[in-house]
C-alpha cells in the first residue's frame, strides 16, 4: 500500500483510505471540475472538505500540497511509475485524469489538442471573468458606487458567451463528444446565472445555444453528484 505519511497534508486531512486518490475540495465552479471528473470516470477516490471558513485553504499543511492555496488539489497514490502524484490548478488535474484513465480527452492528436484549448480558455477567459461579475454583482464590489468595474467584467463575460454561443452553434457538446473541456465551463456557466445571479446583468437568455448545452450537461447523473461534492459545512 502507499505510503502517503510523508505529505503534511495527510497530518491535517487523514486518509481512511490511502490506497485511494485523495480529493481536497469544496463545491465551487473550480472544485467541481475534479468531482465531476472522477464520478464521470468511475475512478474510486477520498473526499476532504477545505472549508474556507475556516481558513483552511491558507494552513501549512495544505499550501504543502498547493503553495497557491486554492482548491481543487489532489494526491494520487498511484501516480505515474506508481509513486504518488500531489497535483493542483483544475485543468492540469482534469487532463491528468483524463490522460490516466483515457476518457474524456481525444486520442486523435488534432481533435485533442483542440480539446485542451477550450479547456485553456476556459482556465484563462471564463473562470477569472466570471468570477469578477460574481464579486462585483453579488458580493463585497457590490457596494462600490462606481460602476465602471462591473460593467467591464459584465461586458467580458457578454463576449466570451458570444463566442462560447457561436461554437456551440450545431454542437451537442464543445468537441462533439462530451470532454474535459465541458466539465471545465459547466460549474462557472451555472454559478454565472445561479449563485451569482447574472443572468439579466449578462443577458444570458440571448446565449440559446449555450443555455441549451448546459441543461444538457446538467442532466448527467455524474454532474449533478459532483455539483455537491464535497458537502458544504
Amino acid at each position: 500500500m502507499p505510503d502517503l505519511s510523508t505529505f503534511p497534508i495527510t497530518k491535517r486531512w487523514p486518509a481512511k483510505h490511502p490506497e485511494l486518490l485523495q480529493l481536497y475540495s469544496l463545491p465551487t465552479p473550480n472544485g467541481v471540475k475534479v468531482s465531476i471528473m472522477l464520478e464521470e470516470i468511475g475512478l474510486p477516490y477520498e473526499v476532504h472538505l477545505v472549508d474556507f471558513g475556516k481558513d483552511d485553504q491558507k494552513t501549512a499543511e495544505f499550501v504543502s500540497l498547493n503553495p497557491n492555496g486554492k482548491i481543487p488539489a489532489i494526491l494520487d497514490p498511484n501516480g505515474p511509475g506508481g509513486r504518488p502524484l500531489p497535483l493542483f490548478e483544475s485543468g492540469a488535474i482534469l487532463q491528468y485524469l483524463a490522460e490516466k484513465t483515457g476518457q474524456l480527452l481525444p486520442e486523435d492528436a488534432v481533435r485533442r489538442y483542440q480539446t485542451l484549448q477550450w479547456l485553456h480558455f476556459q482556465m484563462g477567459n471564463v473562470g477569472p471573468m466570471f468570477g469578477q461579475v460574481g464579486f462585483f454583482h453579488k458580493f463585497a464590489g457590490k457596494d462600490f458606487e462606481d460602476k465602471r468595474p462591473r460593467d467591464r467584467y459584465v461586458a467580458e463575460a457578454k463576449r466570451l458567451l458570444g463566442v462560447m454561443e457561436m461554437h456551440l452553434a450545431g454542437r451537442q457538446w464543445f468537441m462533439d463528444d462530451y470532454t474535459i473541456a465541458d466539465i471545465s465551463m459547466l460549474g462557472w456557466v451555472r454559478n454565472l446565472i445561479g449563485f451569482y445571479g447574472a443572468g439579466d446583468l449578462v443577458e444570458f437568455t440571448q446565449f440559446k445555444s449555450v443555455g441549451a448545452w448546459l441543461e444538457r450537461g446538467l442532466a448527467r447523473p455524474a454532474v449533478q453528484r459532483g455539483l455537491h461534492i464535497p458537502q458544504r459545512p
